[in-house]
């Protein structure tokens, strides 16, 4: 049985930042369950462009409102409290949020460590 708080994980090396953004890593690979499990926030007014080439994602937007664009087919969706996604086609994707957003992610596969993307929207892992 695992269980932990967000408090726990502040300011460790699973409480992971960049600008706008930071996630906190409550279920990673080594945790040995098979996906990943975050919280993540991102700033008001910032906008974002993710592709998660080897993973599938799934988000439930807790807080906060924006949009979110499917950049391989041009179609933008509205999100706000209560939304959840689903990139199960590896879409490259763009987040503009309107205010701060908080919002649950599981990762299949897991996450192991702090996200490092390259510019072809490979996602290396980089081992905790």
């Amino acid at each position: 049985m695992i269980v932990r708080t967000t408090a726990e994980i502040t300011g460790t090396e699973r409480d992971v930042a960049d600008e706008g953004w930071r996630s906190k890593r409550i279920i990673l690979g080594g945790d040995g369950v098979g996906f990943s499990f975050h919280e993540t926030t991102i700033e008001a007014g910032t906008t974002h462009v993710f592709h998660y080439q080897n993973h599938v994602e799934a988000v439930w937007l807790v807080e906060g409102e924006g949009t979110l664009t499917d950049l391989d087919n041009d179609v933008t969706y509205p999100l706000g409290p209560g939304s959840m996604y689903l990139l199960n086609g590896h879409e490259k994707h763009r987040l503009e949020t309107r205010t701060r957003m908080r919002m649950l992610c599981v990762f299949n596969p897991p996450v192991t460590g702090q996200e490092v993307h390259d510019e072809n929207g490979v996602y290396p892992l980089v081992a905790s």
